[in-house]
């Protein structure tokens, strides 16, 4: 019998890569999502297989009558500083009671359950590279505490229900970069090949000499996928990013590489609590998982420019949010994906 997987948040970025990689594989797919940052048309050429069921919903609420899964993708939530800052008292509780909400899912139908957890966890670390063992170094009381603070608490709802049988994984995700990624989410590669690509300036925050660790999405969805099928029982978190750290300024000039132009480079405060260094170590996914990154930055960069390229009219977002008054019901007319 054909397995039936739940997909919360599939309609956002990673959501769409990692649905499209399913769905190749064979399995029935239900995309649960609000489509706060989401968006239905990312799921257009994959409805053609027959095995896709969107549903629009938040995982706030009761799931409802979604029927039975054998596995459960957690990737419900605002993953952009410009989108989790802009209503953080809608973040948090993403982050806590809806993973609370799919685990109790997971648990009455048996299903095994994987949480797409970030390197937000670690905050501005002090250790480099990040092993899963680090505790990290998180202001509880900043900008981005929603988001880091609401994954981490989440992280530990994971472990809670492990100790009541449900088998679940944890993945601690970072900066990933490529196809479907939403023009104005943000992020620094997004910012920079939209601002190219308009020929305007482009933007640095600091002085560039911070650092980023870019994984392709395609690779990113082959260790989601090794994870969660997985034969043995995982019970730690797992690093799933590229180890090849590289600092803004350069990320900056191969984007100038990639899109030739009259671009300068203007520079701005950088925004409160911006991890300095950011860096995974691998070694778990490596040991446990036979997993690790094949896409040099260059390559996918290029496919993503391409991407990017053909979206109409690209919006680029600023980093530095001025969070605006948000109700209730408007931040639940549609959920994000990481």
């Amino acid at each position: 019998m054909t397995e039936r997987i739940l997909v919360a948040g599939g309609a956002g970025f990673i959501g769409t890569n990692l649905t499209a990689a399913l769905l190749d594989q064979g399995y029935d797919v239900v995309v649960l999502d609000n489509l706060r940052t989401g968006r239905t048309v990312n799921l257009d050429a994959l409805t053609t297989s027959g095995r896709l069921v969107f549903r629009h919903g938040d995982i706030n609420d009761p799931p409802g009558d979604l029927g039975s899964f054998n596995k459960i993708y957690n990737l419900a939530c605002a993953a952009s500083p410009v989108h989790y800052q802009s209503d953080p008292v809608d973040t948090l509780p993403t982050c806590v009671n809806g993973t609370h909400n799919l685990l109790a899912l997971a648990e009455a139908c048996g299903a095994r359950f994987l949480m797409a957890s970030t390197s937000e966890v670690y905050g501005d670390p002090l250790t480099h590279p990040q092993p899963e063992g680090y505790f990290g170094n998180v202001n509880p009381n900043g900008p981005r505490a929603c988001y880091d603070e609401g994954k981490r608490a989440a992280e530990t709802l994971c472990c809670d229900y492990r100790q009541r049988g449900v088998d679940v994984r944890i993945a601690r995700i970072f900066n990933t970069y490529g196809p479907f990624m939403s023009p104005d989410d943000g992020r620094v590669v997004t910012n920079a090949v939209c601002q190219a690509l308009a020929g305007h300036d482009i933007t640095v925050y600091g002085d560039g000499t911070q650092t980023r660790s870019f994984c392709y999405i395609d690779d990113l969805v082959a260790g989601l996928m090794a994870l969660m099928e997985c034969g043995t029982p995982i019970d730690r978190p797992i690093n799933l990013g590229n180890p090849d750290e590289v600092s803004i300024n350069d990320m900056v000039a191969e984007v100038l590489r990639a899109v030739p132009g009259r671009s300068r480079i203007v520079h701005r405060p950088l925004p409160t609590d911006d991890p300095r260094r950011r860096c995974p170590d691998i070694s778990r996914a490596r040991e446990l998982l036979g997993w690790e990154p094949k896409i040099a930055f260059p390559d996918g960069l290029g496919r993503t420019v391409q991407w990017l390229a053909g979206q109409t009219q690209p919006t680029i977002a600023t980093s530095v949010v001025q969070p605006t008054p948000v109700s209730k019901s408007q931040a639940r007319a549609g959920m994000a994906a990481e």
